[in-house]
């Protein structure tokens, strides 16, 4: 065996075998941008509860020749496409999720002041004109409605809807869904304080009235029970919303309500985060399509942002007892976070202005919005 044979040999096999021949310049792109999400979920604090596991999952999933997206030479998924397969496809995580972010819900604040119901739908706008701009530039019905809901910034419905009209998108729509979500606090303020001025930022709004474990117990229960009537499709995911919050409010089931709240939602939003940021492979994200999604993605959510603080200047027209127009960009439904910008936009202007309770009751109701909106779309175009 002559050292020429050897050298051949091993030349081979480190082409054959190893990463580095393979490497791509958008998978080197690619790394760099899970780079810039970990470094905002650990540098900044920015929601590293999504954006760490979804850093990684785009880290890991650009390697060359890593078996971690597709599938075997038998034809079995590889790791992480086991978990996007079976719970990001088949529509399982998002509605475990509502069950744990039913069970951590306080709805207090929204039966306390029902008015916010209005602020919640105002947010709405941003997905309705985006679907109106994504269909101009090509897209179909089914997949322009799945974009659109991007601008509710509420991951789990952006994926039961992607799974159901346009399951192709599945990936670059929930990327998109989950990346804004996460960075709320960059993204809000700017247009907050574009749209309000000093003034309005420092109304202080009135302490809300006391409600009752009877009404929070109803609640529920009356809820789940209109949204099964009116919008039928979307009865999987808001029936565990408000199954989880059933279970919290009862008082009688605190080890189940504590489960969904802490170690199920942990479990699931690990998978969730993985599975989201490993649909960001170079060769599939790095095309018009999704690029134009994700900007698309944007647009949609600073609409709807713009679309509740809208609402609440229009409602101030009306009221006797105004309310700060802060609290109508948390009329998203990225619980709890937009309401807590709102409260820290809120103490920016009046440090003994507290905004949060109020916050959360538009908060709530874009959760139901946004519900709102996916069920109407299905309705038309499944």
């Amino acid at each position: 065996m002559s050292w020429q044979y050897v050298f051949e040999l091993i030349q081979n096999i480190l082409i054959s075998q190893t990463g580095m021949p393979h490497l791509t310049w958008g998978q080197v792109l690619m790394l760099f941008v899970s780079l810039v999400f970990m470094y905002l979920a650990v540098g900044k604090n920015f929601e590293p509860l999504l954006l760490l596991p979804i850093g990684f999952g785009i880290f890991l999933t650009n390697f060359p020749l890593a078996p971690i997206m597709g599938f075997t030479a038998e034809g079995n998924p590889d790791l992480i496409r086991y978990f996007y397969k079976f719970g990001v496809e088949t529509e399982i995580i998002p509605c475990v999720i509502f069950l744990g972010l039913g069970a951590m819900t306080d709805f207090g604040p929204l039966i306390a002041n029902p008015k916010t119901l209005i602020i919640g739908a105002g947010a709405q706008l941003g997905v309705f004109a985006t679907y109106i701009g994504v269909l101009l530039c090509g897209f179909t019905l089914k997949e322009a409605a799945t974009v659109g809901i991007i601008g509710g910034a509420d991951g789990p419905t952006t994926i039961y809807l992607t799974a159901k009209l346009a399951p192709h998108l599945l990936g670059a729509n929930a990327l998109a869904a989950y990346s804004y979500m996460a960075m709320v606090p960059l993204i809000q303020p700017p247009i907050m304080r574009l749209m309000t001025t000093p003034e309005q930022r420092r109304i202080r709004m009135r302490q809300m009235r006391p409600v009752s474990a009877l009404e929070k117990l109803l609640f529920p229960l009356i809820a789940c029970a209109l949204i099964c009537f009116l919008i039928p499709a979307v009865a999987p995911l808001m029936g565990m919303f408000m199954f989880g919050n059933f279970m919290r409010e009862s008082l009688v089931v605190k080890r189940l309500s504590d489960t969904a709240q802490n170690s199920l939602m942990n479990i699931v939003t690990i998978f969730l985060g993985v599975s989201v940021g490993a649909t960001m492979q170079a060769e599939v994200f790095l095309n018009w399509k999704p690029l134009l999604i994700f900007g698309f993605g944007l647009l949609d959510f600073v609409l709807c942002t713009a679309g509740g603080i809208l609402t609440v200047h229009i409602m101030n027209l009306f009221l006797k007892e105004k309310m700060n127009p802060l609290i109508g960009s948390a009329g998203v439904s990225a619980v709890p976070m937009s309401a807590r910008v709102s409260h820290n936009e809120g103490l920016r202007a009046d440090p003994n202005n507290w905004l949060l309770m109020h916050a959360m009751g538009p908060n709530l109701a874009g959760v139901i919005g946004t519900a709102g909106a996916a069920g109407m779309f299905i309705a038309m175009f499944q």
